[in-house]
């Protein structure tokens, strides 16, 4: 474009206020980058087809128990190379505010989970003790427990024997191998389902999910659908999906999150128009003059309006170019660390709204002051009428 020069010099030319409203754009976008790419993430519910390790829970809510006689079924399945379970527990320790998630899981619990390290030695005395309960180094270390303690859980869904205390005695910890995940995947406690499921006073032989290991990754979209045959047309039918669905399913139990994020990006966007609006009208306004010396020397006033509206679009442009690359930078850094709540990287449909968001937003800002610039009379403006 031969008037690029141009219009870069009436963008900046008060430089204060386009890097202030500049800063406006990059944090809108960079925020609808990161909230956009969850709200597809969540919505999109993905393919099993390629995971190494498979979830399978109610179909009908992650709330719904499945019954224990469904581990010897699932371990018949072809592909299939092993299977554990845990059942949702929900203890408290002390406060509601030390919340920390808790489970009663299978003996093969750490074998399926080889990201999680357990000495054997205690693995084997956990496996061993009724009552005992392995923890997280993070959360052993936040609560100053040490081995041979007991922890005096309370249960908030399951009694015991008409009460609700849950005493058990830490035989172990167990320690994340990626630590940069090790502050959330180390503030948990897992205790023995047989200890639960035999103690506990109103549900029995009933876990959450299974876990599921393959022979190969490539067939898990043909295993999950023969897991999923086993239960059809009973009152406990599942649905095997990757544990990123998965915990993203147990989200959805408590929160809109698509609601929640359109809500959000359109407070967001509603003051980006009004700010960029502003400033758009602001800069037209002082450039009145000069607008009227450039139809002097012969500008069309569709080349005034044309110069304007890629000003418009070139400000929120940047912004936004800007915002996305952050948003696509840091994702990847944080969804390790989420455990698969956040996609590792923006989705392609994020990109193609955010680029339309950027479009309409820039004709949107600049269409009033390029109309006003188009329809300047040179007289009037060149004698301050």
């Amino acid at each position: 474009m031969k008037y690029f020069s141009l219009v870069w010099a009436q963008l900046f030319r008060s430089r204060t206020r386009t890097l202030l409203t500049l800063l406006s754009v990059v944090a809108a976008f960079l925020l609808f980058g990161m909230l956009d790419s969850v709200r597809v993430a969540f919505m999109s519910g993905g393919s099993v087809e390629g995971a190494n390790r498979l979830i399978t829970a109610s179909r009908l809510s992650i709330t719904q128990s499945l019954p224990i006689r469904l581990e010897a079924q699932i371990r018949q399945v072809a592909g299939v190379r092993d299977v554990t379970y845990g059942m949702w527990f929900g203890g408290i320790y002390r406060d509601p505010k030390d919340f920390f998630p808790n489970f009663s899981v299978a003996p093969n619990y750490f074998d399926i989970y080889g990201e999680l390290e357990v000495a054997p030695d205690q693995l084997k005395r956990w496996q061993d003790t009724r009552t005992g309960a392995i923890v997280g180094e993070s959360l052993a270390k936040d609560f100053g427990w040490k081995i041979g303690d007991t922890i005096p859980l309370q249960a908030t869904i399951f009694p015991r024997g008409g009460s609700n205390d849950w005493p058990l005695e830490m035989v172990g910890t167990f320690r994340s191998k990626d630590r940069a995940v090790a502050g959330n995947e180390e503030r948990q406690l897992m205790m023995n389902w047989k200890y639960f499921d035999e103690s506990n006073d109103y549900i029995k032989n009933q876990v959450s999910w299974y876990t599921i290991t393959l022979d190969n990754p490539d067939h898990a979209s043909r295993v999950a659908q023969a897991i999923d045959a086993i239960s059809a047309n009973s009152d406990h039918e599942t649905k095997t999906q990757t544990e990123s669905a998965f915990q993203q399913a147990f989200v959805k139990q408590f929160a809109d999150i698509g609601m929640i994020v359109t809500s959000i990006m359109g407070a967001v966007f509603f003051t980006l128009l009004l700010l960029t609006g502003n400033t758009m009208a602001q800069a037209v306004r002082e450039r009145i003059p000069e607008l009227a010396t450039l139809k002097t020397l012969g500008f069309q006033d569709r080349t005034v309006l044309a110069l304007v509206m890629v000003e418009s679009i070139l400000l929120v442009g940047l912004g936004g170019a800007i915002g996305m690359g952050l948003a696509a930078t840091i994702l990847p850094l944080l969804a390790p660390q989420t455990r698969g709540l956040l996609p590792p990287h923006v989705p392609t449909a994020t990109w193609l709204v955010g680029i339309a968001l950027i479009i309409v937003i820039g004709v949107v800002v600049g269409l009033l002051p390029a109309l006003r610039a188009k329809r300047l009379k040179i007289v009037d403006a060149l004698a301050g009428r």
